[in-house]
């Protein structure tokens, strides 16, 4: 029987009413789903609508159900069920008989899913913040293990400047931090029970919303029925958090394959996120990071989905909503799956760091630092931007660096040049010369380091203690 078919006279077209169900994408919700029902049964017993016992029984069925679905996943077959609530419905029926049936007073299934998908997405958005502080504190591990290594940095995909390997890792650091911060901020908004709501109008029983609302994590109950049973908001931001993650974790990938490639060697593919090839036996290809990046699609197409499913929708509920769920399901589980597996690349693959200190030295990468170096002799900086552009000029023709010239030789392009520019553009000079916050020298990068020790830790607190 259906959970509405009292006032229908003929059965559904069979075809529509499979197409219409929910249940085989829905009953992952039915943690929540429980969840919430026991909230609403005790708000029940309070006014009266369940007596003592039949909550004991209510609330004893709900606990076999949720242990029934953890020891046999088959207890949830079942091609009756139209959604995870009426599936949860039909199991309480045959455990706790009329109980059953009285747990829906005062209650629709508006404001169930409305809830069941909160508290979904807050406990996605937990599993998250998880997994993006331990990503946070991979890339840390790896940036302190690089110490002074040096690379070239790269502007337009041309080699532009050397910086150190850890100042270039904790670029996705930075990145992790905010898709975390975004990832908190949605969870803050959405942290507010739609139960008690109702249909549309709210519950025709005087139950206890705070009270539910405090039984299940939420801050408080939803200000307005209408809009707790339409609103969506929380996963269309939710999704497109994800989107901005998947982003970042693909160009994070992207440059991992960049750099793993022959032509670079900055990174080596650990095998265990590695595949071969079927037809060359030498091949190592970064699949896991390939997966990463074609994912980041995935995720964007969710939150466009979204987008669309609510665009133009009239108050309050509409089936439409049904649609909402695959969407939110789908960038649940990708990016979950994107971050661990990104975690594990970083914490297994290595740098050669020599190749990179290499790529740092040649190449002119010197050669900003050579213009300031004139600048600070008083040069205007565009006359020593044109004066070390014309020497650069030279050293292609020879097929040597700046530091080959002869002092007479750069003296030909400016006067100001003397026999300290030549420590002037080290490596390690030209590293130094960055000395400003977010800087590439060596003691910005080490206050850096710190700074972030310091907020991964707080979030690791702040996460533990909120679990």
């Amino acid at each position: 029987m259906k959970m509405w078919s009292g006032r229908f006279r003929r059965p559904l077209n069979p075809e529509f009413e499979q197409w219409q169900r929910s249940f085989p994408f829905d009953r992952r919700l039915l943690p929540q789903e429980i969840a919430a029902s026991s909230a609403h049964a005790r708000a029940l017993a309070v006014v009266g609508v369940l007596s003592q016992a039949e909550l004991k029984s209510l609330l004893e069925a709900l606990a076999h159900v949720e242990h029934a679905v953890e020891s046999d996943p088959r207890f949830l077959e079942d091609s009756e069920a139209e959604d995870v609530h009426h599936f949860l419905e039909r199991r309480l029926v045959e455990l706790a008989g009329d109980a059953g049936l009285k747990l829906h007073a005062g209650r629709s299934r508006n404001e169930q899913i409305a809830t069941d998908l909160r508290l979904f997405v807050r406990g996605v958005i937990d599993q998250l913040g998880l997994k993006l502080v331990e990503f946070v504190d991979a890339i840390r591990e790896k940036a302190n293990a690089a110490g002074r290594s040096a690379m070239p940095a790269h502007t337009h995909l041309q080699a532009a400047e050397p910086v150190l390997v850890a100042h270039w890792l904790l670029t996705y650091a930075e990145m992790l931090l905010r898709d975390h911060a975004r990832f908190q901020d949605c969870r803050e908004r959405l942290n507010f029970c739609p139960l008690g709501s109702g249909a549309v109008a709210g519950a025709t029983l005087p139950l206890d919303r705070p009270a539910m609302a405090a039984e299940l994590g939420f801050s408080g109950p939803t200000a307005n029925s209408i809009d707790a049973t339409s609103d969506r908001d929380f996963a269309v931001e939710f999704v497109q958090a994800a989107s901005l993650l998947g982003i970042h974790l693909s160009r994070w990938a992207e440059e991992m394959i960049v750099f793993s490639t022959r032509e670079f060697g900055f990174v080596r593919l650990p095998e265990t996120y590695s595949t071969g090839s079927s037809a060359m036996p030498q091949k190592m290809n970064p699949d896991a990071l390939e997966l990463i990046r074609s994912n980041s699609g995935r995720l964007a197409g969710a939150a466009t989905s979204l987008l669309m499913t609510l665009k133009g929708l009239p108050l309050a509920y509409n089936k439409d909503l049904q649609d909402t769920q695959e969407p939110v399901f789908d960038a649940a589980d990708r990016s979950l799956q994107c971050v661990q597996t990104a975690i594990g690349f970083m914490r297994d693959c290595e740098f050669d760091f020599a190749r990179m200190r290499a790529g740092a030295e040649r190449g002119f990468m010197n050669a900003m630092a050579a213009a300031t170096y004139l600048a600070a002799k008083g040069v205007p900086f565009r006359t020593a931007h044109e004066s070390i552009g014309k020497a650069v000029s030279l050293c292609l023709d020879r097929g040597c660096e700046l530091a080959d010239l002869s002092l007479e030789e750069l003296q030909h392009f400016s006067p100001a040049f003397d026999r300290d520019f030549y420590s002037a553009i080290t490596l390690d000079a030209v590293l130094g010369c960055h000395d400003v916050p977010g800087g590439t020298a060596p003691a910005q990068v080490r206050a850096a380091l710190e700074n972030l020790e310091q907020r991964v830790r707080a979030l690791q607190e702040a996460l533990h203690a909120h679990a």
